[in-house]
């Protein structure tokens, strides 16, 4: 049964202190070294060939549907941009080309929001610029165990949300000398906000992924879609592992668990063997179309991607449409030669993937 938690959160970080690790994170999560690259799966599976594949190139259609609202492509730009001063004008720019090119946007961590009213203004900001985006609010689970529901209202209506990502990290939490790897009750506080928000919610986790097991147990619960953030892309475990001084206790620890994690592929494999009642969206080391292509064919509703979109994004407009357009191209090679002329053709196709 799920019971509705009246804590405050109970917050002691300050917000410079929150501010200067948000910063952290985005400057981290750029280099190479804490990239699970190669470990998603996807190099291990190809998708068949089709040498005669019926139709016209132009006839490959990528469109999907978010509720009854038609978008032009399966991508999701996935939250990892909130927080800090800076990053007003990079949300500003990934609005613009998402709301331009039919794409979701994902808000990075909407924390600061709590005892900070300035940074739900920047949000403002990025709706006035673009008011027909999709945009999808975020929050941490180790939070949301100790928030009021009508806190959570304020930040879906500060962004004017479409639904709320609630996005799961135990191992990050355990890892970073500020986190608050406090998860008791995490599945009933779900259950209440999937009952009682007034949007949809998404459970995602940060680069881990999703056992079977657990898996099994979110279905009931009201959710909308898991995204399952697989190992293989940005690890969060990595991350803070960086950031750690030499000297500090934890800095030994992080890197015993910089390899932990379920690969997006065995995810996804996962949840196809599982009766739930929700979507599943890939995302955890999808680097271009093909490897999005890959996701769909083996069950996924919507393809997540962060790190490549923020890397375009702090180069300027043109480099980030470049990189967008890119991706939607590639999706389209992959479907038209794999005989699949639309989303819906090769999730349902047969026998459209092989190990290699």
């Amino acid at each position: 049964m799920c019971t509705l938690k009246k804590n405050r959160l109970k917050n002691t970080d300050s917000i410079s202190d929150f501010i200067r690790r948000k910063k952290d994170h985005i400057s981290l999560s750029l280099k190479e070294e804490n990239e699970a690259f190669g470990f998603s799966g996807f190099s291990l599976i190809q998708l068949v060939h089709s040498a005669l594949p019926e139709m016209d190139f132009s006839e490959v259609d990528i469109s999907t549907h978010f509720f009854e609202k038609k978008l032009a492509t399966p991508f999701v730009v996935t939250g990892m941009t909130g927080g800090w001063k800076g990053s007003l004008e990079v949300n500003k720019r990934i609005a613009r080309l998402c709301q331009k090119k039919g794409w979701i946007m994902g808000a990075g961590s909407q924390r600061r929001q709590i005892s900070d009213s300035d940074a739900g203004q920047e949000w403002q900001e990025v709706r006035k610029e673009c008011p027909h985006l999709i945009l999808i609010g975020n929050i941490g689970l180790s939070q949301l165990i100790q928030m009021e529901l009508s806190k959570v209202e304020e930040l879906v209506s500060s962004l004017r949300a479409s639904a709320m990502v609630v996005h799961t990290n135990p191992l990050q939490e355990a890892l970073q000398p500020e986190g608050t790897p406090q998860f008791k009750g995490g599945l009933s506080a779900l259950c209440d906000l999937c009952k009682n928000l007034s949007v949809p919610v998404i459970l995602k986790e940060t680069g881990c992924g999703f056992s079977q097991n657990t898996l099994q147990d979110l279905s009931g619960i009201g959710l909308f879609a898991v995204d399952l953030s697989g190992y293989g892309g940005t690890h969060w475990g990595r991350i803070e592992g960086n950031r750690i001084d030499k000297e500090h206790f934890l800095y030994g620890i992080a890197e015993v668990f910089k390899d932990w994690g379920i690969s997006t592929v065995d995810s996804l494999l996962f949840a196809e063997k599982v009766n739930r009642d929700y979507e599943i969206w890939a995302s955890g080391g999808i680097r271009n179309g093909c490897d999005a292509a890959k996701a769909l064919a083996l069950g996924a509703n919507r393809i997540g991607l962060a790190r490549p979109i923020i890397q375009s994004a702090l180069q300027g407009d043109a480099a980030l449409e470049r990189t967008m357009s890119r991706l939607e191209y590639e999706l389209r090679v992959a479907l038209f030669c794999s005989g699949c002329n639309s989303i819906e053709a090769i999730k349902t196709h047969n026998h459209v993937w092989q190990w290699k």
